[in-house]
């Protein structure tokens, strides 16, 4: 049978597949053995590509709601003629911020989802964006354009040559990384153990990975800020803190070192639970190794001081002498990064240039917290959301209290998804847009090449021709742009040559670009694709700093390998002062709030979330091979915590919260610490009017419905859905 290749879409690992065919069929995948990155590695996901590609509850036209009330199956040419009518007058009679746009965690896995959001929100000109960022990795953004001026300037372990590794609230074992791209990662920890390295795991459960680790610290959920901080102070008391060569580029180290002069180990061991002679040696080891870097994810992102988290990252990169250098942390160069500009003082970045308009939430990043949407969507009054375009998104389940965002969504005047299913959010749509299948797409990773542990570039033209009555999806995003903005009608290679255009425009004019002086037309005219993403894709290649070419990318199917990664600083920079700004005052203003912290908790269970190896969220759920197994939704609860509580394995216990409660059945595991519930995170597929047969057959429940949404990182507007307290009880049990 003939065989394809497709870089998988999945996870933020971006394996090579090679994928059998039978016809337009998937018939199997297997990993891409000559793939410059990944060689040959593949995972339980990029195993089901063709399950997920063939999916028989994946819409295959779209939808539109009738004067009925209910969802029927209709052309593009309706559906679009749909969007026109109704969305480009809400707007002109509430203003642009009454259009909502919601953008999921899927977006980043596609091109048309890096691609055109951009340009949708930049015509409807709204304020109004909330992501799955802040359900997310937005505090590492924040602590990012804090220090070094530039939110997309986030640093990644260099696992291949480091010679430790300190992992907090991550477990890429079961996730495949997040914010650091690398393939096998299960076996680059490995290698690292093979050449003698240290791996230390810090992660209130005893996880895949932490099992994998030479010391796993069962830290107190919510605490690693304090733990961080500690370690800073060590660093400072026992003169162990030395930036190395990167001292020239960087200010504030004396004043970190004042600011953490409480955060003693004697004085957080009790609200961490971990003891001060531990801490001291996690301080003393991460500093005498040759090479180290410091990797936090989830756990430390998605609690109450998640941007302080992961500022101490890095800050305990930089006094360790690691940041910028290899083995260290270091700053990937993408294919389609900008050429780079000469190094100085950038614009620097800014917190809060507007606030939410109900709660006052600062933005962070252009976006709001998706907390939030529910109460934007409820309140009455001027700036009220009446419109929603959710694209791969599905946060009714995703965001803290879906049950009141499910009700908020029943009062838009009008929704727009672009989504494959008829899922627990789209459902509430007048529109759904639904993209082809992954192997009817191209690919290329805009965003992840800009995490990878290894600088390459790699391009997958669609391996299956487009089906007839499906439409790309990069044109469905094309289309969307001119129906929502009043354009309907035009030609949709209108939205790619503008956008050449305007980035042509400014090329031409910066000294440091491969195009500047140059004619923009003729320099247009020259560009290779079949169509508009390809362009642009070509002209990004070309802007870039390796002066590569799509046709260039095409002649090396298995992808192009551009050499570990390197030193970017000072080049990196965009921060007022050019330099790495290791104090920044917001980061100042909040330590006052981590200080309060450092009395030793209660006896209260806290609960955290989990993934698993066989899904990604919720949108992995509807797949049989990946909806089994290990891949369950239960409470995992310490032997001495069920014991306590009355609770017995495989029966049905109740957890209530602020948000409200929920039943799931206990697994008793001492996987978890004392102290510490877990339920995973993408789950409660039972609510109606849903297309997802195999998700409903077991749907699990919504850890995030515990939640109200009150609780945020002030900062980032993260939602805190990590070390929350909960009361469990047997389900049978009335007391609570």
């Amino acid at each position: 049978m003939p065989t394809a290749l497709r870089i998988c879409p999945l996870c933020e690992a971006t394996c090579g597949l090679t994928l059998t065919l039978d016809g337009p069929r998937v018939t199997s995948a297997r990993g891409d053995r000559d793939d410059v990155f990944s060689r040959g590695f593949i995972c339980p996901k990029g195993a089901s590509f063709g399950e997920l590609d063939a999916d028989p509850d994946r819409l295959r036209v779209p939808l539109v709601r009738g004067a009925d009330g209910t969802l029927r199956e209709t052309g593009w040419q309706e559906a679009f003629d749909l969007v026109a009518r109704r969305l480009p007058p809400l707007v002109q009679r509430h203003g642009a911020d009454a259009v909502g746009v919601v953008l999921g965690n899927p977006n980043v896995h596609t091109m048309a989802g890096a691609l055109y959001p951009p340009l949708l929100l930049g015509a409807l000109r709204t304020r109004s964006l909330f992501t799955a960022s802040t359900l997310d990795q937005m505090p590492k953004h924040v602590s990012s354009g804090l220090m070094f001026g530039d939110a997309f300037a986030i640093p990644v372990p260099d696992l291949d040559r480091t010679d430790h590794l300190l992992l907090i609230g991550a477990n890429p074992l079961d996730s495949n990384g997040s914010l650091c791209t690398a393939p096998d990662f299960p076996g680059r920890l490995k290698a690292l153990r093979r050449r003698g390295g240290t791996l230390t795991v810090v992660d209130p459960r005893r996880t895949r990975t932490a099992r994998l680790a030479d010391r796993h610290v069962a830290i107190r959920p919510g605490a690693d800020a304090a733990l961080l901080a500690a370690l800073v102070h060590v660093l400072y008391e026992e003169g162990l803190a030395d930036p190395g060569p990167l001292a020239e580029h960087v200010e504030g180290v004396d004043d970190v070192r004042r600011a953490v002069a409480e955060f003693t180990p004697e004085a957080v061991a009790g609200a961490c639970d971990v003891d001060a002679g531990t801490i001291r040696t996690l301080a003393r080891e991460l500093a005498a190794a040759p090479t180290a870097a410091v990797y936090g994810r989830v756990g430390g992102s998605t609690v109450a001081h998640g941007t302080l988290t992961n500022w101490l990252v890095d800050v305990l990169n930089v006094l360790t002498g690691n940041l910028d250098r290899p083995g260290g942390a270091m700053f990937p160069l993408s294919a389609t990064t900008p050429a780079p500009r000469p190094p100085g003082p950038g614009k620097g970045f800014a917190l809060g240039r507007w606030a939410s308009r109900v709660s006052g939430h600062p933005e962070a990043k252009g976006e709001l917290p998706m907390a939030a949407l529910a109460e934007e969507i409820e309140t009455p009054g001027e700036g009220r959301i009446r419109a929603l375009v959710a694209i791969a998104a599905n946060p009714v389940l995703s965001a803290p209290d879906g049950d009141r965002l499910d009700r908020a969504l029943g009062e838009l005047d009008f929704m727009v998804s672009v989504d494959p299913y008829l899922n627990e959010t789209s459902r509430h749509a007048d529109v759904i847009l639904p993209p082809p299948p992954p192997a009817q797409s191209a690919h290329f990773d805009f965003a992840f090449n800009n995490f990878a542990v290894r600088n390459q570039v790699r391009h997958t033209p669609a391996p299956v021709p487009l089906e007839a009555g499906r439409m790309d999806e990069c044109e469905i995003h094309a289309r969307l742009i001119l129906a929502a903005t009043g354009l309907h009608g035009a030609d949709p290679a209108a939205v790619d040559d503008t956008a050449i255009a305007r980035t042509l425009a400014k090329a031409v004019t910066e000294p440091h670009s491969p195009a500047y002086g140059q004619d923009p037309d003729a320099y247009a005219a020259g560009l290779t694709g079949r169509t508009g993403a390809e362009r642009r894709l070509d002209l990004m290649l070309r802007l870039g700093p390796y002066g590569l070419t799509l046709d260039r990318l095409l002649a090396h199917p298995h992808g192009i390998d551009l050499g570990p990664l390197k030193p970017r600083v000072p080049q990196v920079l965009r921060t007022r002062s050019g330099r790495v700004e290791l104090l920044p005052e917001p980061i100042a203003a909040d330590l006052p709030r981590l200080r309060t912290t450092l009395a030793a908790p209660g006896d209260a269970l806290v609960l955290v979330g989990r993934r698993h190896l066989r899904s990604n969220n919720s949108w992995m759920h509807n797949l049989p091979s990946l909806n089994r197994g290990t891949n369950t939704c239960t409470l995992q609860v310490h032997p001495e915590d069920a014991a306590r509580l009355g609770l017995t394995d495989g029966e049905p216990a109740r957890v209530k919260a602020e948000g409200g409660e929920l039943q799931a059945p206990v697994e008793v595991t001492d996987t978890v610490r004392r102290g510490v519930v877990s339920l995973p995170h993408g789950w409660g597929h039972d609510r109606p009017g849903t297309r997802t047969a195999v998700a409903s057959k077991r749907p699990g429940v919504n850890v995030n419905q515990l939640l109200d949404g009150t609780r945020l990182d002030p900062l980032s507007g993260t939602a805190v859905l990590n070390g929350f307290p909960v009361e469990v009880s047997p389900a049978h049990d009335d007391r609570l």
